[in-house]
């Protein structure tokens, strides 16, 4: 494999250009495009399109690399490398002309992951990272907040699709923090929030039932930025699941306490 900095600034141009695909196609984009995949749970030809278009530039990139992808145009067959690509992390706020939405683009050997990208081309921010090299934005080395307690966190709380099995969670956690901290936003995209926390702009993060492509560039970029993501019971082998916390560190008890026990 090429030098790891170069292979990033290669997918990053990649995830540029899909993501100008995606502003273009909002332009003309019609409600009667969207499908629901499952409750609440929507995709269109954009999200299919800008998959094909990605998955053929990076095969053409490291031909040895297997795929997994939101939305199954490419597999991954035990390959020694693995894109994992979302086409379109927010589609909910594209389908409603509400920023913000992204690309999401990681690639991981079988323990680690060792490259990610985001693309949110509403703001014309690229956000990148790879293994040991540190974490970016437009060319601007991003760190995490130094907030150190929950008075002064700005923290993000989202609530996935499957309300039958998270309502309780949620509630709980809205509840508990509601008033505790500086402020509770839900902003519609996984990759992006983390993508803030890495930045700064949020202080903490967490979601249940998500994908590997909704979390895995974005895990990488608050890792780089010198933050912590865990699963929901505080492991640090997180790859393979699908309840995710970022935050600065700091505030990691705070939330892994909030989440101990619930029902996910």
């Amino acid at each position: 494999m090429e030098d790891l900095k170069a292979l990033t600034e290669s997918v990053c141009r990649i995830a540029r250009e899909a993501g100008h695909f995606l502003k273009e196609e909002r332009k003309g984009f019609r409600r009667e495009a969207v499908q629901e995949k499952h409750a609440h749970d929507y995709v269109s030809y954009v999200d299919k399109e800008s998959e094909k278009r990605i998955v053929a530039a990076l095969r053409a990139l490291l031909p040895e690399a297997g795929f997994i992808t939101e939305e199954g145009s490419a597999l991954y067959h035990d390959e020694p490398y693995c894109w994992v690509v979302d086409p379109l992390d927010g589609t909910t706020n594209y389908i409603h002309d509400n920023a913000p939405y992204c690309v999401s683009i990681a690639l991981r050997s079988k323990q680690a992951l060792l490259l990610g990208v985001v693309y949110e081309p509403s703001r014309d921010e690229c956000f990148y990272a790879w293994r040991h090299g540190g974490a970016y934005m437009n060319g601007e080395r991003l760190r995490v907040s130094s907030v150190p307690c929950a008075e002064e966190a700005f923290v993000v709380i989202e609530l996935p699709y499957n309300s039958g099995q998270y309502a309780r969670t949620g509630e709980h956690l809205i509840h508990e923090l509601y008033g505790r901290v500086a402020g509770i936003r839900m902003n519609g995209s996984a990759a992006l929030a983390m993508c803030y926390v890495a930045a700064g702009r949020f202080d903490a993060w967490l979601e249940a039932f998500i994908g590997k492509w909704d979390f895995s560039a974005a895990a990488l970029m608050v890792q780089e930025a010198g933050g912590r993501v865990t699963d929901f019971r505080g492991n640090n082998e997180f790859l393979e699941g699908h309840h995710i916390i970022a935050t600065n560190g700091p505030l990691h008890p705070l939330f892994l306490g909030l989440v101990e026990g619930a029902p996910v």
